[in-house]
């Protein structure tokens, strides 16, 4: 066992009992992170969302001026549905791994963020480190958002940003871009007896979930790119509702659908076709027998895709860090993409793997956290010296 490693998985543990689950409030966990912070003289900002219900927090060690952001997100996804081994939000250890819902995603890089804060304060820091926390990654990337807006306003601006996404401390310079989509199909309600008299929106939805796959195959045809697994953009249906009863003709139907997009892609092919498909062949079926029937597609939100800029300074960095001599590639999004927008050089690196992450049972390996801890023991010499 290395010498910090009680200490990052008793942070973890506090953490992971914090139920932050992207549809409830983090100001219970933002609130012990500020408090740990208070403990060593680290002072901090909360950039609180509109309603107040949760907040993002930046905090600053060291001299002004550029500097490294750290930066993780404080929510995680549901354990609804899920059959858990243990309590999710107690963190168990069993062999070699660490349960429990956020362990891999992302609060093991938090938890290693902090427990190297003493570190960080006792060094003489040549540039600053700044510690992000963000909320609501987990349903856009909306909560970092914010914060960002206010980068070198009235919060510093880093000269490059660390996101501690699940990479097994590979070196990440890319990632797909994800866009959220909502179609809602209306028809007409009629008795189950007499189907001609309606129109059934969840026939018709149907059919668009099958024109749907048919773009999603397309896509495989389209711009590839070997970076990347699967090697080309994606496209797939989340989640669908409709109708009362069996014997009313449904006269409502919605899904929701998601494309994730490779960074040199084509951004409204998928929307652009689905809805020639449903002005050429859909519409005029459905209109002969309701006119007022109706297919709107609503986009609610995107996270932009990541592509580091050739020569970035936070790509040299954690490859130096790491000491890997090539970077990578991966399909999930993460806030990398809008940092970069905003001007931050940003690369991808934390504990944790992606097929540990969203599922039962969630773990990271301790051996992660203590690479971690390396990694960041090597920056806090870096700044240093």
């Amino acid at each position: 066992m290395s010498a910090w490693s009680s200490e990052v998985q008793e942070l973890l543990a506090r953490l992971v009992a914090f139920d932050t689950t992207s549809a409830k409030s983090n100001l219970e966990l933002i609130a012990f992170v500020k408090t740990y912070l208070d403990g060593y003289g680290v002072a901090s900002t909360l950039i609180p969302s509109a309603d107040g219900a949760k907040a993002s927090l930046f905090a600053n060690i060291g001299p002004s001026g550029g500097g490294i952001g750290l930066s993780s997100h404080s929510d995680c996804v549901p354990v609804e549905g899920q059959t858990w081994s243990s309590d999710p939000f107690k963190l168990q250890l069993r062999d070699g791994k660490l349960y429990g819902r956020g362990s891999c995603d992302m609060k093991g890089f938090l938890a290693s963020v902090l427990a190297s804060v003493p570190l960080f304060t006792s060094c003489e820091l040549r540039e600053p480190v700044h510690i992000i926390v963000s909320y609501d990654e987990e349903v856009g990337c909306t909560g970092v958002r914010p914060l960002i807006a206010r980068l070198g306003s009235d919060l510093p601006r880093p000269r490059a940003i660390i996101v501690g996404e699940f990479t097994t401390m590979a070196v990440i310079d890319a990632h797909k871009g994800v866009d959220a989509y909502r179609t809602v199909v209306s028809g007409r309600e009629a008795h189950s007896s007499l189907p001609q008299l309606g129109v059934n929106a969840i026939s018709f939805a149907a059919e668009l979930i099958e024109e749907i796959d048919r773009i999603g195959a397309a896509f495989a045809s389209r711009e590839t790119n070997d970076r990347f697994e699967p090697p080309f953009s994606t496209l797939q249906v989340g989640s669908i509702k409709g109708g009362t009863a069996t014997n009313i003709v449904p006269n409502t139907c919605e899904f929701h659908w998601q494309v994730r997009s490779l960074p040199e892609a084509e951004l409204d092919f998928a929307p652009k076709r689905l809805k020639a498909y449903v002005e050429q062949t859909l519409l005029p079926r459905m209109r002969r027998v309701a006119p007022t029937a109706s297919i709107e597609t609503q986009h609610p939100g995107s996270v932009p895709a990541f592509l580091a800029k050739p020569g970035s300074e936070a790509v040299a960095l954690a490859l130096a860090l790491t000491g890997a001599n090539a970077t990578s590639a991966v399909s999930y999004g993460t806030e990398a993409g809008l940092f970069e927008e905003a001007g931050c050089p940003t690369v991808i690196c934390g504990p944790g793997d992606i097929e540990q992450a969203h599922v039962t049972d969630e773990f990271v390996a301790t051996a992660q956290l203590d690479a971690c801890m390396s990694f960041l023991s090597k920056l806090a010499e870096k700044l240093s010296n």
